[in-house]
């Protein structure tokens, strides 16, 4: 038996390993072994960014990154892509003056927030370096772009901006976008950004507030000039949360986009195939909850397919409607409205729509009627037919559809193909609602739509918290009628809580500056008095929204100077929009000088809502509420909603109300004033009341003025502009008061003005 060592150093075994680790030491290395390089300072990222091989990882250490511009430029490869990351996810904050751009191949981006600040560029991301350096096969996931907004709400920037070509944009939080730009937008400006198949997914969409302008879409696929280029780009399984910037949600303008799978929750507007042929709209959920303005799909163009959607509750009109087709105009520029011709429309589940609006924007332009488009084995569940056609729509063939309304509501072409029936409707374990009758199951959106849940989209670890905070949903604060005190209340509340003011006299040698939500309630209506010595007695700022409760306020104390308001938004503009609301108060003795106003909003600012009950308005030489600062006419203008219900206006020279919106833009829903219950008693009458009214809106969208008193007043003057207007003036009594002015300042469009049961006689 041989028993030796074959591991000695003579033995041919030993001799053959050693010679293999030496060629393997010699020979080049096929394998890199990734490093995670960890930095702490922008020069360190910079040089880490020089060494970096695929496969590597840059790692921000966690901390606030301030005026950090980040240019992420390299190659990976598709087994070893490039990362730039958090040291902690969420724990790695970009502020003030910073963005992203990354360019290349194989890169990742995750685990970063944008917050308090904005970016110094056009993009807070962009995926490219400049227009020849892009980024290819590259992905931004669980990133957060956090209120991160110019604070000139007219200076228009990007969030996100896509080019190149196969890249991914997934599992991001972007919220409270509030000056003019798109969210996100996907960008064909160059022939490598075309046909360029993005994917962008599971991104949580979150509540963007009314613009009060046009510029406010939260996703844009292409440009009216490239609209005729294929993009190929796929939206999937996103939530859409209060998308309210403008009527377009999304807006399509390229060809062959796939939009599945997504949700919209309470978003006021729609997605649009504004430009762009052979878009696919597949099993999207809508639920408007009856929210105003709620709006569902529009269509557009050539070749589009929309199918297996499932819209409910949904409360729009005209082009933010629950389900639009448009009309074109015949050879249309390409920025135009191009005909709808071989749109598929099939399996869509349309629940409880105010409004489906077939030709819709019918004019002397947009005169194409939709052609050779087919809608079928749709479900119609609304309690009276919602259609309104607006021109000849024998181009749509209806074909095996089902509702639950007659069909003799319905135009006889449309009724040969919309079959009615008796239909009982039960929620499905998807809580989508679907027939209980097995039997209708071909009909409306499929039972396997699976909606996409809020929980499932954007960066886990970083919280979706609402926008706005309540009124009186926070603690009360009990304040004396002592020196100062009510100024130590406001500069030590919380936002949410309530100054409760005890009886007394209230002498306010400060303006009062107005930065949370506050609200000001007597603790005995209208035992709490209080004056003011500067110009105004509130200044609404970023972040502030007011509620006045059971206050008198007198303004005989004030500075004998003309302009004075006892509520002013700041002067200079501001950024985030607020709310304002009157109930069960006195405001008097406004006339130590000529033009004294209650409330004057400065140009660029904007009221979400401005709601004014059960109040005594007296003795006033200015405007109550002067809403009018936006002359530059391009469609903006300062509150979405202004109620004015039971209230007594006595002796005002100037009008009670001024609201004015100019220019041509359509893609805005309000403003929206109600005035109805009041007493209206020497009003407007004024020598310095340019207005010569009691109530002027220019432009003004939706107007309702019913079961008022004018007594010896001004009279109402309402002035149309574009858009379709709609003006209701009814139940009115116009004692000594002359009758209403509606004039028509543009002759296209459609516009309703509705004057009746009005009684008008001399006293």
């Amino acid at each position: 038996m041989n028993n030796s060592n074959n591991n000695t150093p003579s033995s041919p075994h030993w001799l053959f390993t050693q010679l293999l680790v030496l060629l393997m030491l010699c020979a080049p290395s096929t394998m890199v072994q990734a490093k995670d390089r960890l930095v702490a300072t922008q020069a360190e990222y910079k040089t880490a960014l020089k060494q970096v091989e695929p496969g590597d990882k840059i790692i921000l250490k966690n901390g606030t990154w301030q005026n950090f511009e980040v240019l992420f430029m390299a190659k990976g490869t598709a087994d070893s892509p490039i990362e730039l990351t958090a040291e902690t996810k969420g724990k790695v904050i970009l502020s003030g003056q910073s963005n992203l751009k990354l360019a290349g191949e194989y890169l990742q981006v995750s685990g970063l927030v944008f917050k308090n600040g904005y970016t110094p560029s056009n993009e807070v991301i962009a995926f490219r370096k400049n227009k020849k350096q892009l980024a290819f096969h590259s992905r931004v996931t669980e990133v957060v772009i956090d209120n991160y907004s110019n604070p000139d709400r007219q200076e228009s920037d990007y969030w996100v901006s896509l080019y190149g070509q196969n890249n991914r944009l997934d599992h991001n939080n972007f919220v409270g976008k509030r000056n003019v730009g798109v969210t996100v937008a996907v960008r064909l400006d160059s022939k490598d950004s075309q046909q360029n198949h993005h994917r962008i997914d599971h991104n949580y969409f979150g509540p963007r507030p009314i613009l009060g302008s046009n510029g406010g879409e939260t996703l844009r696929i292409g440009t009216s000039h490239y609209s005729l280029t294929d993009s190929f780009t796929v939206v999937e399984n996103n939530y859409f949360d209060r998308c309210d910037g403008e009527v377009e949600i999304i807006s399509v303008k390229s060809g062959k986009n796939r939009i599945q799978n997504n949700l919209f929750y309470q978003a006021r507007g729609t997605l649009t195939l504004r430009h762009g042929n052979g878009n696919t709209i597949d099993s999207n959920v809508f639920l408007g909850n009856g929210i105003d303005h709620t709006g569902g799909i529009r269509v557009i163009n050539r070749d589009q397919i929309i199918t297996n959607n499932y819209l409910e509750g949904l409360t729009g009109n005209r082009f933010g409607s629950g389900f639009t087709i448009m009309n074109g105009v015949p050879n249309s520029s390409i920025n135009r409205y191009h005909q709808v011709i071989n749109a598929n429309i099939n399996h869509n589940s349309f629940i409880n729509l105010d409004h489906i609006e077939l030709a819709a924007g019918s004019d002397a332009e947009r005169s194409a009627v939709p052609l050779d488009s087919t809608l079928s084995q749709n479900l119609f569940i609304s309690p009276a037919a919602p259609f309104t056609l607006h021109d000849d729509v024998s181009g749509l063939t209806f074909t095996d559809n089902l509702s639950n309304f007659a069909s003799k509501d319905l135009n006889p072409s449309m009724a040969k193909g919309i079959s009615s029936k008796n239909i009982t409707m039960k929620r499905a374990a998807n809580g989508l609602l679907y027939p209980s009758d097995a039997s209708l199951a071909q009909y409306g959106a499929s039972k396997n739509l699976i909606p996409t849940l809020k929980q499932e989209t954007g960066a886990s670890w970083y919280p979706k918290t609402e926008p706005t905070v309540a009124f009186q949903s926070g603690n009360i604060i009990k304040v004396n009628a002592t020196d100062d005190e009510l100024a130590s209340a406001v500069a030590q509340a919380q936002s949410g809580d309530t100054l409760l003011l005890n009886d007394g006299r209230y002498n306010v040698s400060r303006i009062l500056a107005i930065s949370k939500t506050l609200t000001f309630k007597a603790a005995n209506p209208r035992q709490a008095i209080i004056s003011f010595e500067r110009p105004s007695l509130f200044e609404i700022q970023d972040n502030g929204s007011l509620q006045l409760d059971g206050l008198v306020i007198n303004g005989l104390n004030s500075p004998d100077s003309a302009g004075n308001s006892v509520v002013r938004t700041r002067k200079w503009g501001m950024l985030i929009n607020y709310r304002f609301e009157m109930t069960n108060s006195i405001v008097e003795q406004l006339n130590v000088n000529h033009s004294f106003h209650f409330f004057d909003s400065g140009s660029r600012a904007f009221a979400d809502m401005i709601n004014i009950n059960h109040n005594q308005f007296r003795h006033i030489t200015g405007d109550l509420f002067r809403l009018n600062k936006e002359t530059d006419d391009l469609g903006i203008y300062n509150a979405e909603y202004l109620t004015l219900n039971n209230n007594q206006f006595e002796d005002i020279e100037g009008s009670v109300a001024s609201v004015y919106r100019g220019g041509t833009d359509e893609s805005t829903f309000g403003p929206h004033v109600s005035v109805n219950h009041n007493v209206f008693t020497q009003v407007g009458l004024g020598k310095r009341n340019k207005t010569g009214a009691s109530l002027k809106l220019h432009g003004v969208q939706m107007s309702q003025v019913e079961d008022n008193k004018f007594n010896n007043s001004a009279p109402i003057i309402v002035e149309h502009t574009v858009g379709e207007p709609k003006t209701r003036i009814a139940n009115n009594e116009f004692n000594n008061t002359a009758s209403p002015q509606v004039t028509e300042l543009v002759a296209a469009g459609k516009h309703t003005a509705d004057i009746n049961n009005n009684k008008v006689q001399k006293l």
